[in-house]
C-alpha cells in the first residue's frame, strides 16, 4: 500500500480557485439530489478541545473523503495551532487510503469556492464592488472566489486590527488584476457601497445592520458555525432571499439562521439543479449561508489528488 502525502504547498499548486469553484458546484448538485453519503459531522469532546470528524462521498463523482479537524484554545501556549485539519483520501472502490493532505489550506480552497457558487448563481453579473469582513485566511479565499466569478473592481475591508487589514490590503495589490483596496471607515460606510458582502470571522455578534444594504447586494457568511454565533443581523434575514448550503446543517448549527428564526427558501444545491431559481431580479437581497460540508472537502479532495497525480506533487510513500 501506498499513500501520497501533500502539504500546504502541493494544495496551494494543484488546482486554481475556479476549479475549485467547479468542484463544489458538482458536490452541492449532487448532495440536493440525494446522491450523496455525508452524516453531520462527529464531535469529540477531551478536556483540553474537540475534535470533529467529517465523512463524505459523492455518489456520481465518487469522490470520497474523511477530514478530522481539532480545535484546541491551549496549543498556542505550546508553540501550535489553535485549530488544525487534516484529510484522508480514499478510494470508493477499495476503501484504500490514497492520499493525506494537510487539511487547513484545503479548507480554506473549498470554503472560498463554496462563496465562488453562490456568488455565481446570486449576485449581480454587474457586481463589481465588495465589502469584505474579516481580514484572514478565510476572507483573503471568500475575494479570491469572488474575484473569479464576477469582475471585482473596488474592496472595502473591515476588521477590528488595522494592521490585519493592511496586510491583506498590500497582498491583495500584488494579485493579477487587483482591486482598488480602502479600509473602511465604518461598516455601515462599506455595506453601503457594496454589490457583493462577504462574512469571514469569528464574531458572535453581528458585523452590520441588514437596513445598511442597498437593493440587489449579494451577501455571504461562512464565520459562524454555532447556534451562537451570529455574524450576519436578522435585518438582513428580513430583507433578503435565504439560501443555504443544506438545510439540516443551517438549522443545526448556524447561529445567523436559528436566531432570526430564518426561513430558508433554497438550498444552493436547488438552484444548481434548476429546481428553485437563482437571482430573480436586480433588486433582489441575497443572503448565502455555509456551515461548511463534508462534500465540499471530498470534491475538493478529489480534484487536488489528480492534479497532483498529474503534476507530480507531494511525496508517495509506501505504507507496506
Amino acid at each position: 500500500m501506498q499513500i501520497r502525502v501533500l502539504t500546504a504547498t502541493d494544495i496551494r499548486s494543484s488546482i486554481s480557485m475556479t476549479e475549485a469553484i467547479d468542484g463544489v458546484e458538482r458536490a452541492y448538485a449532487q448532495l440536493s439530489t440525494g446522491k450523496a453519503t455525508m452524516p453531520l459531522r462527529s464531535r469529540f469532546h477531551t478536556k483540553k478541545g474537540v475534535t470533529l470528524v467529517m465523512p463524505a462521498h459523492l455518489h456520481d463523482s465518487g469522490d470520497f473523503a474523511v477530514k478530522i479537524v481539532s480545535v484546541y484554545a491551549d496549543n498556542p501556549k505550546l508553540g501550535l495551532p489553535t485549530v488544525a485539519a487534516t484529510v484522508l483520501a480514499l478510494d470508493p472502490q477499495t476503501g484504500m487510503p490514497l492520499a493525506l493532505m494537510e487539511g487547513d489550506s484545503l479548507t480554506a480552497l473549498r470554503t472560498g469556492a463554496a462563496g465562488g457558487v453562490a456568488a455565481r448563481y446570486l449576485a449581480r453579473t454587474d457586481a463589481r464592488t465588495v465589502a469584505l469582513f474579516g481580514a484572514g485566511v478565510q476572507a483573503r479565499s471568500q475575494l479570491q472566489a469572488a474575484m473569479a466569478v464576477r469582475k471585482i473592481e473596488r474592496v472595502w475591508i473591515v476588521d477590528p486590527f488595522e494592521s490585519a487589514a493592511r496586510r491583506l490590503a498590500d497582498d491583495i495589490s500584488g494579485w493579477t488584476d487587483p482591486p482598488a483596496v480602502t479600509l473602511a471607515e465604518s461598516p455601515r460606510s462599506a455595506v453601503a457601497q457594496a454589490d457583493i458582502v462577504l462574512a469571514a470571522t469569528t464574531t458572535t455578534t453581528p458585523l452590520f445592520d441588514g437596513d445598511d444594504l442597498k437593493p440587489g447586494t449579494h451577501v455571504t457568511g461562512v464565520g459562524s458555525f454555532t447556534p451562537q454565533m451570529q455574524e450576519i443581523d436578522a435585518n438582513t434575514i428580513r430583507r433578503a432571499r435565504v439560501v443555504v448550503d443544506q438545510r439540516d446543517a443551517a438549522m443545526a448549527e448556524a447561529g445567523d439562521i436559528i436566531i432570526a428564526k430564518a426561513t430558508i427558501d433554497a438550498e444552493i444545491g436547488e438552484i444548481i439543479n434548476g429546481e428553485q431559481p437563482g437571482r430573480q431580479n436586480d433588486e433582489e437581497i441575497t443572503f448565502f449561508k455555509s456551515v461548511g460540508l463534508a462534500v465540499q472537502d471530498a470534491v475538493t479532495a478529489g480534484a487536488v489528488l489528480k492534479a497532483a497525480e498529474e503534476k507530480g506533487l507531494g511525496t508517495v510513500i509506501q505504507m507496506s
